[in-house]
């Protein structure tokens, strides 16, 4: 095994949150760092994080979680209202961990899980890192994109394959050739979980609510100190997505990454690990 293959196996933990066991890892010491994925097909906190998690764990308490529905984690129930279940399981996370208070970092779905957390619960976040956040509408691009419809769609129609999976994957991306074929192969392994397959996370059910966080006045209201980063080439949540929190949230700034998709702390790991870290302080 590899340097990375032996700290994701040293590092992983479960705790039992109101009945789902959850899975997560832990590196580093010190402030708690809560990092939390996207919803894309394979995604869980280690595949996501795993350029990051070393070098933020030299000055954070490091933890990615797999959300319920994702990666080793028990499986979300249908018809639940998104994100909002996911942000009580978040937070209850915290309580069972014993931790009063936490920075996050969330990216796309994960940074909307951050956000209404705050928004519910406001007391346990301390400063957030919204990378390619959902919970807004692009001002601009047609919607939804075709990054979103690769998501929605996955497991539709004939079902998971290579080839479905590596066009998703170059939706995220600005430049194609770093996909190689060993992250391909993982990312399609987990999504082929017979659990997540039979129970997509991201599959729309009746009776479920879609919850317009970007609608929510008490954005107008929140106290953190935020900071967005967008990839200027995000073809998933596009950079005009932006605007309509960072005209809303009283303490957000934004930095947009040139040469750079809806991964930024993948394609540009360097870059991003020292700008949360220089962030959080």
């Amino acid at each position: 095994m590899n340097a990375a293959t032996d700290l994701e196996t040293s590092s992983s933990r479960f705790v039992t949150v109101d009945g789902i066991r959850i899975h997560y890892n832990e590196v580093g010491e010190g402030t708690p760092l809560v990092l939390i994925h996207g919803s894309g097909p394979g995604a869980s906190g280690w595949a996501n994080f795993s350029r990051n998690m070393g070098p933020l764990s030299k000055s954070y308490r490091a933890i990615c979680v797999d959300l319920p529905g994702f990666g080793k984690s028990d499986m979300k129930p249908a018809g639940v209202p998104i994100p909002g279940w996911w942000a009580e399981k978040m937070g209850q996370f915290l309580d069972a961990l014993g931790i009063e208070k936490a920075h996050f970092i969330g990216n796309s779905l994960g940074g909307v899980i951050s956000l209404k957390l705050a928004l519910t619960r406001p007391e346990k976040v301390g400063r957030m890192v919204l990378m390619g956040t959902g919970g807004s509408l692009p001002l601009f691009t047609p919607w939804p994109t075709e990054g979103i419809k690769a998501i929605l769609g996955y497991y539709e129609g004939t079902g998971p394959s290579i080839d479905r999976l590596r066009a998703f994957a170059q939706q995220f991306v600005y430049d194609p050739s770093q996909l190689t074929d060993e992250l391909l192969e993982k990312r399609l392994k987990a999504s082929l979980d017979p659990r997540i397959v039979a129970n997509p996370p991201m599959r729309f059910t009746p009776g479920m609510v879609l919850e317009e966080v970007w609608r929510d006045a008490g954005l107008a209201r929140l106290p953190h100190e935020t900071l967005m980063i967008w990839g200027r080439e995000d073809r998933v949540l596009p950079l005009d997505s932006a605007f309509v929190l960072l005209k809303q949230i009283p303490r957000a700034r934004l930095l947009v990454m040139p040469q750079c998709g809806h991964w930024a702390q993948w394609e540009h790991a360097d870059e991003f690990n020292a700008t949360v870290t220089g962030f959080f302080g």
